[in-house]
């Protein structure tokens, strides 16, 4: 895979930091903003970039790049991976996917029409625990109660509150708990057990924002509630529990670091079958295996994925 890369947020930091562990990763080229071009200009020098650009225009036209990683606010996902599809690229979009359902069906679509593939961004549902603990669901179960709880006290928090609206904070921007980190907890609960039958999210609003919410998954024989807050501090600890015994993990639904087995006949024990120690390894890995073999069923499957959970979305934020 030859990368483009759009943006040079704290994501992008972090995806630099671990590429030369994913293999046959090329990291061809950045594109940022020309406000942002010294960072740009940073981040090529210090990962070995070949190309910086301050025109997404000029990256999509470049031959030698062959995938664009999105990877700017939430609200710009959709026409930056729209325009990179167009130019016949594939395309890497960091979650939330979109900010619509309808918006992710026209993106597969153009993707389609291209003969390019599209994917989301999401590490969690990549992660060798996740399918591990998809697993052990049957020994457990049937399972009536699920809890994921995200909270991370935002290093942005402090600024909100006096006024400055960072795009985490910014609703016009994509930003809130809900998008930014309960979408961690959707994706892992439309992983591990399907869509639900209702959605329902009660929000704390500050300054026009959600900053911290709980959402409600209702299943024919469960019910799931996601914890995400942006404003509080907790030590988390999620749980799956089922007449047969509990699974659960301790820390961020985004990186699944370990997880415990309790059963009710007595058995606990912890299992770590994570391979790597950064969460963005693994799925990466994914993205370069599945693109340069042009994977399409196994795309189209993580796609399936990806739109039932924007349409979890679409119902959360209607009410």
């Amino acid at each position: 895979m030859k990368l483009g890369i759009v943006g040079s947020g704290m994501i992008v930091h972090d995806l630099l930091s671990i590429a030369d562990q994913i293999e046959n990763l090329e990291l061809t080229a950045i594109s940022t903003t020309k406000r942002s071009e010294a960072v740009g200009t940073s981040l090529a020098r210090n990962y070995g970039i070949k190309k910086t650009y301050t025109d997404n225009e000029d990256l999509f036209n470049d031959e030698e790049v062959d995938t664009i990683y999105v990877a700017v606010p939430n609200s710009l996902h959709y026409e930056v991976a729209k325009a990179a599809l167009e130019h016949d690229k594939n395309v890497i979009c960091e979650k939330p996917f979109v900010d619509t359902a309808e918006q992710a069906r026209e993106l597969k679509q153009i993707a389609n029409d291209h003969h390019k593939l599209i994917a989301e961004a999401i590490t969690n549902i990549h992660l060798e625990n996740y399918a591990h603990i998809k697993d052990a669901l049957a020994d457990i179960g049937p399972i009536h109660i699920v809890i994921l709880n995200y909270t991370q006290y935002s290093s942005r928090y402090d600024s909100f509150l006096e006024g400055e609206i960072a795009p985490v904070f910014d609703p016009k921007r994509g930003g809130g708990a809900l998008m930014d980190l309960n979408i961690y907890n959707i994706h892992l609960a439309v992983g591990l057990f399907g869509k639900p039958n209702y959605v329902h999210y009660q929000p704390n609003i500050q300054k026009g924002v959600d900053t911290s919410g709980i959402l409600t998954l209702g299943y024919e024989d469960k019910q799931a509630v996601l914890i995400a807050s942006k404003d509080s501090f907790a030590h988390q600890r999620s749980f799956i529990e089922g007449e047969k015994g509990t699974v659960f993990f301790d820390g961020s639904t985004g990186t699944l670091d370990n997880y415990t087995i309790d059963l009710k006949a007595g058995a606990s024990q912890g299992y770590n079958f994570n391979s790597h120690s950064h969460r963005m390894v693994s799925e990466f890995t994914d993205f370069v295996k599945a693109i340069d073999s042009h994977d399409q069923e196994l795309v189209d499957k993580w796609f399936t994925h990806s739109l039932t959970v924007m349409e979890v979305l679409a119902q959360a934020k209607a009410n």
